[in-house]
């Protein structure tokens, strides 16, 4: 009989691409994506076919304004998302929502309700109130609040986002109505990742808009940030997944020797897509557009079996809505073509982690990108300060986005060969970097206008088609109108590092108004008072500017010359946010309050902790379950080897047995001692220290073993069998 491994193996080899349903034209050949995109989204074109037109028009000062939305209006909503729902085989609606678990959060309540006319004939109408639109009551005991309340405090709310449309999600034998909602506690408290999301793109509005009046653009009235998500993963199969338990339980291996070959010879990124990884995209991307998510990109990423899917820009909150639900329905959608979709940013050692490089930009009501230069002095006049702004953020607030960023999987890939370092620092390119030290060098022409010019204003436009080359190496990019904030990890909800973003943004963008207020009050002229502020900001974030590789031992030392923060592991990254110096702007902002931000925290500790001691005690069963047993009976067929090779190889097998057995005897103690640790802070910043060092040891010990054993004595697929299916 073969081994599960072996029949595992066999298994795959024989898999053929799925094929599934699509919609075809008259003459057989597949829809257009154009016939079928947004189907299943109740968005703001079906909302005006379907609505009263003055109920369309409070819906519409809701959705673009903030307007208090009028409870007939709700209703008349309510009356039209059930009817389009019900059309559509929907039979249950429920309030869509992000808690701080790293998930999405659902619960299912029926259209339906008893309508008794006559005693004892019952009947059910379906029925959907603008109250339930609006409002939902789901348990929040068990969900993390890091403190804000005790678990006998059940009650929490979600409450319906108007601003991200209502979906239709599709099951095996029926569909639910999703509605996007925010989520907070009985006192108002955000128990989620949307709701200061929200709060700090009103704060960006607000700061950005005071700024744009001081520089001379009076008919702007909001401003908006956009963002693009290029999302990374890897494909595993389902018999493979299911016969290694760290991939189940952690998503990540934590033993597995290199395969003889891995990414070495550069041949996977941007290379023939995989037949079954592909079926699976086609599948994904239907869906999803079905959905409305405008996913646009795909193509291989540099590991092996690494892929990466990425939309068109949109506003910041659907984006981010469109990339949670993206993740979620690519785990669904790989079940069905026996895959298993992972998000975690390092689930293969020795090879490329996965990140969610987030594109980030600020557009206007009129339209306008503040991140793209102009044709004009004035318009580059205007995206210089943006420009600077952004720069000033990084710098001043390098603390808050490293700890936007934290967690312990990112811990895994941050500063390896693929990843940014955990040194916030910013690439600009060749062409700003000279247009920034001519500013700070402060020898203008004649007038601002003919410093403008002299700066290279004709060059500027090209700065978005010509100066596109991108820093891999580099957290903060700025990549012709955006900046890619590369550092994010994989498997994070955006909405955490983009808030911190959109906030830092906000914070700097306030100082900066009244720093040029200052100056233009005092008698300066207008753009001569923004040249003289420009000169003065980009020489305050000089430091944070870098245009080499951030990977190199040599850029460590030259940022802590320049005086930047270092903070290679999570704990380390929350702790330093503790500290009000660091924190401060987002409880001026408005975006926390010190309850959420104290409870976020303790969350995101409360996290680490789980996740690496999960790790650990995974890795020692698998040591002492799988590892040792194979081992040893290998030591039992090499019992009398004659000859020196021989005789080396038995020794080799009984050392490498010792080390396995010692590491995970000091693993379990070490988890045991810490165990009764309840300084929270303490056990983490120990399990970053001392676990995770034990636990590398224990790993290069097995993975020794796993290369010397004898192959059919391995009990888990390895990396050679996992990585390379087509």
């Amino acid at each position: 009989m073969s081994s599960p491994r072996e029949a595992a193996q066999l298994a795959v080899q024989s898999r053929q691409p799925r094929t599934f349903d699509v919609p075809r034209q008259p003459d057989g050949h597949r829809a257009p994506v154009s016939s079928y995109f947004g189907r299943h989204v109740l968005d703001l074109l079906k909302l005006k076919e379907r609505l009263p037109r003055e109920s369309y028009q409070a819906l519409l000062s809701t959705v673009r304004h903030g307007k208090p939305l009028p409870r007939e209006v709700a209703e008349s909503v309510a009356s039209v998302a059930r009817e389009w729902a019900t059309s559509h085989g929907a039979t249950h609606f429920t309030h869509w929502f992000q808690p701080m678990t790293g998930l999405t959060a659902e619960k299912h309540d029926g259209f339906i309700d008893l309508n008794v006319q006559i005693p004892g004939e019952l009947r059910v109408l379906e029925r959907f109130s603008g109250s339930q639109l609006s409002q939902g009551e789901p348990d929040a005991s068990s969900f993390p609040s890091g403190g804000m309340r005790s678990t006998f405090e059940a009650r929490g709310y979600t409450a319906w986002d108007p601003t991200s449309p209502m979906f239709l999600v599709e099951s095996a034998n029926g569909r639910t109505l999703c509605i996007p909602s925010v989520y907070i506690s009985y006192h108002g408290q955000s128990l989620d990742h949307k709701t200061p999301l929200l709060r700090s793109l009103d704060a960006l509005s607000r700061q950005a808009v005071a700024f744009l009046k001081l520089l001379g653009d009076v008919d702007v009235h909001s401003v908006s940030a956009t963002l693009g998500c290029e999302q990374e993963y890897f494909l595993v199969d389902r018999d493979h997944f299911a016969l290694r338990p760290d991939l189940v339980l952690c998503e990540r291996t934590l033993l597995g020797a290199a395969s003889p070959r891995g990414q070495q010879f550069e041949d996977h990124y941007f290379g023939s897509i995989p037949p079954r990884a592909l079926a699976f995209m086609e599948e994904l991307e239907f869906e999803l557009q079905r959905l409305g998510v405008p996913v646009k990109t795909r193509h291989n990423e540099v590991a092996p079996m690494q892929f990466e899917m990425a939309p068109i820009f949109e506003d910041v909150n659907m984006a981010n809505d469109h990339n949670v639900l993206a993740m979620d329905v690519a785990r669904k959608v790989a079940l069905r073509h026996h895959l298993v979709c992972l998000f975690h940013e390092k689930p293969f050692a020795r090879l490329n982690g996965s990140g969610k490089h987030c594109n980030w930009s600020m557009v206007t009501d009129r339209g306008d990108n503040l991140l793209e230069p102009g044709h004009t002095p004035h318009q580059n006049l205007r995206f210089l300060a943006f420009l600077a702004a952004c720069l000033k953020a990084v710098h001043e607030h390098a603390v808050a986005l490293r700890y936007s960023i934290a967690n312990a999987n990112n811990d895994l890939r941050l500063g390896a060969n693929e990843a940014p370092p955990a040194i916030l620092s910013v690439f600009v390119g060749d062409l700003m970097t000279d247009i920034i030290e001519k500013i700070i060098s402060g020898k203008p022409g004649k007038d601002p206008d003919h410093f403008v010019l002299e700066m290279g204003v004709s060059k500027l436009p090209m700065l978005a088609r010509d100066n596109t080359d991108r820093n891999r190496t580099s957290p903060f990019a700025f990549t012709g109108n955006k900046f890619e904030y590369r550092a994010v990890g994989s498997s994070a909800n955006c909405a955490g590092p983009v808030t911190m973003l959109n906030a830092a943004i906000a914070d700097v963008l306030g100082k900066m108004t009244a720093r040029l207020k200052a100056k233009i009050d005092a008698g300066e002229g207008r753009d001569a008072a923004v040249l003289s502020l420009l000169k003065e900001v980009f020489s305050e974030t000089a430091p944070i500017r870098f245009e080499g590789n951030g990977y190199s031992d040599e850029w460590k030392a030259e940022a802590k010359k320049r005086g930047l923060p270092n903070t290679p592991v999570a704990p380390t990254a929350i702790e330093a946010m503790r500290d009000p110096k660091q924190s401060g702007f987002l409880l001026e902002l408005g975006i926390l309050s010190e309850m959420e931000l104290s409870s976020r925290f303790n969350v995101e500790i409360e996290r680490y902790i789980k996740q690496v001691t999960l790790e650990a005690s995974t890795m020692v069963e698998l040591l002492t379950t799988f590892v040792v047993p194979a081992a040893e009976r290998q030591l039992v067929a090499s019992a009398g080897a004659k000859g020196a090779l021989l005789k080396k190889r038995a020794d080799a097998v009984a050392t490498g047995l010792e080390s396995v057995l010692g590491a995970a005897h000091k693993l379990e103690a070490l988890l045991e001692e810490l165990d009764g640790v309840h300084d929270e802070s303490v056990r983490a910043a120990r399990l970053a220290a001392e676990l995770r060092p034990i636990m590398d040891h224990a790993r290069d010990a097995a993975d020794g073993l796993e290369k010397i054993l004898d192959d059919g004595l391995w009990p888990m697929p390895k990396y050679r069998e996992m990585l390379f299916i087509r």
